[in-house]
């Protein structure tokens, strides 16, 4: 019995096979072939121009196509998208317009490869527009797109506003290549989806989590509630949260924030209502003007001490200290009392002198100025200055023209003559035992004064002043005659006083000046010298307590001839 011829029934269905293939082969050769002849002068299939199909179109009709369809897109706003920003222009008032012929051009050729033209069949293709630009007008609006696209990066920040906790968002900056940005518009501002550049971006140095771990501690806990300064006479000193900001700052510091708490600016806002409690300390005062003792109460001071106050402020502002806390005060008692001025006594002449020869211009003005001063007390420790005590001494006070020495030689001026009075109270002072805090000497010796113990004075210039070393207040009395003044110095004597004149030396002898006959006073001069004056302070046993030297140094006054 003979078996199936398997192998040849196999090679018959080969050939057929392989034959077919062949045949389908030629076929599409022949198919492609006449394609391509029918087609090769044809935009490639799938060619698209801003979303415009013009593949299979002559390149006359794919310009006509184009130009119908798009030729109003250099009128239409072309935006360009860059990182988070974007701008836009329009390509007609940018020097942009489309050069179709070489538009249609850069679509290319059909292909000989079978397999690109059968994909373009189903696949499209977007080709890049082709530009003309006019420099002149694209630069500036480049210039602007750049700036619109470019930015600074800007730190998150947290304030206090109003009572409240603000914060704004970081924001990245960045920046952009300008030759991208050339070269992308020239080619794809007609894309559909606009121009997309690449942007580089740059993270700003405060970020949000930073800010937002401020905003919910600190900053939260400053605005939490208001501080309360509870101080005497039930006033308190309060810093509500809409005035926090002027107390609280947040500050970005080695990559991490600072919370500065101004300690100045809490205290100032405090101490707007509890100012009230402080006073100043004011010492009995004792007055003869009404001829009589007249007493003004001692009144005890009060002052807050704020830095022991402020001490824990930061803590209680905008950490966990309690917002509630009471003001520290220093009390500052008077020295001189209500009951030490009524105590005290004017029983003693403590020290006195008088001087004389005085012209009735000059003694016009040390008379207003002796009443002005008569019955002035000086409290213990405090010191009279004879220009503070009288103030101006003007026309308008009363005083007129008096004699002055002027550049060693007679001469007039409002106040003059007060010098003498200077003098006269200087002695008395010092013969009281009082402390010398200011004087000075005439520039020239004045005869009818004790060498190397006499004093001028020059209104808001030149003072006299001297204070009350002794534990209890005195009084300066002044009397006046047409001839003489004297001034005493009242209170309680504890000490005896000497005064030890050094002699005179180192003459000098004076020049020769010649003045205009009607402002000339002839004078014959007189040598200048150095002296000293020594004062002995002893108490009432005769102990000696202190010694001390000053040392004088006297102008000769020149010889005046009249010319």
């Amino acid at each position: 019995m003979s078996q199936p011829n398997h192998g040849k029934s196999s090679g018959r269905g080969a050939k057929i096979l392989i034959g077919t293939l062949v045949g389908l082969i030629a076929i599409a050769a022949v198919v492609l072939g006449v394609d391509y002849f029918l087609n090769k002068d044809k935009v490639p299939r799938g060619a698209t121009v801003g979303g415009i199909a013009i593949g299979g179109m002559s390149p006359e009709e794919a310009r006509t196509t184009l130009e119908y369809s798009l030729g109003g897109a250099v009128e239409e706003p072309v935006i360009i998208h860059a990182g988070e920003l974007q701008s836009q222009l329009i390509p007609a008032q940018s020097g942009i317009s489309v050069n179709w012929q070489e538009t249609v051009e850069a679509a290319g050729t059909q292909s000989l490869n079978p397999v690109t033209r059968l994909l373009g069949l189903s696949r499209d293709y977007e080709v890049d527009i082709v530009s003309d630009v006019d420099p002149a007008v694209l630069t500036p609006t480049l210039d602007r797109v750049e700036r619109d696209l470019t930015r600074e990066p800007t730190d998150a920040t947290v304030t206090i506003e109003t009572g409240a906790v603000e914060t704004t968002p970081a924001v990245n900056g960045q920046t952009i290549s300008r030759e991208e940005l050339n070269d992308a518009l020239a080619t794809s501002w007609l894309d559909p989806a606009g121009v997309e550049l690449d942007a580089e971006i740059t993270e700003p140095a405060i970020l949000d989590d930073s800010v937002q771990e401020v905003a919910e501690g600190p900053a939260a806990r400053a605005v939490a509630a208001p501080l309360v300064a509870h101080g005497r006479e039930e006033i308190d000193g309060i810093i509500p949260p809409e005035r926090m900001p002027e107390v609280v700052t947040f500050h970005f510091e080695g990559g991490s924030f600072r919370t500065d708490v101004n300690v100045e600016a809490a205290q100032g806002i405090l101490n707007e209502t509890l100012g009230a409690t402080e006073h100043e300390r004011q010492e009995a005062n004792i007055s003869f003007a009404s001829g009589s003792k007249a007493i003004t109460p001692s009144v005890d001071g009060e002052e807050i001490n704020w830095e022991e106050t402020l001490a824990d402020l930061p803590e209680r502002i905008t950490g966990e200290g309690e917002k509630e806390f009471e003001v520290i005060y220093i009390d500052d008692p008077a020295e001189f009392t209500t009951e030490q001025a009524e105590a005290a006594t004017f029983n003693n002449t403590m020290g006195t002198f008088t001087t004389g020869g005085f012209s009735e211009t000059s003694g016009t003005n040390m008379g207003i100025t002796a009443r002005t001063v008569n019955g002035a007390v000086v409290l213990p420790g405090e010191t009279f200055s004879l220009n503070g005590f009288t103030g101006p001494r003007g026309t308008a006070q009363g005083y007129v023209e008096g004699g002055i020495i002027l550049n060693g030689r007679a001469d007039t001026a409002v106040g003059g003559g007060v010098s003498q009075f200077a003098t006269t109270l200087y002695n008395a002072a010092y013969f009281a035992g009082m402390e010398d805090v200011a004087h000075t000497p005439h520039s020239y010796y004045i005869n009818r004064y004790p060498a190397g113990r006499e004093a001028t004075i020059f209104d808001g210039a030149i003072d006299l002043q001297f204070r009350n070393t002794s534990d209890s207040p005195i009084r300066i009395d002044t009397s006046m005659s047409d001839s003489e003044l004297t001034v005493s110095i009242i209170g309680v004597k504890t000490v005896e006083v000497e005064s030890v004149n050094g002699g005179r030396w180192a003459q000098t002898s004076p020049n020769t000046v010649s003045v205009p006959a009607d402002e000339c006073s002839p004078s014959g001069g007189a040598p200048g010298f150095t002296t000293s004056d020594t004062r002995i302070i002893r108490d009432l046993s005769g102990n000696e307590i202190s010694r001390e030297t000053q040392t004088t140094v006297y102008d000769p006054q020149p010889i005046v001839r009249c010319s």
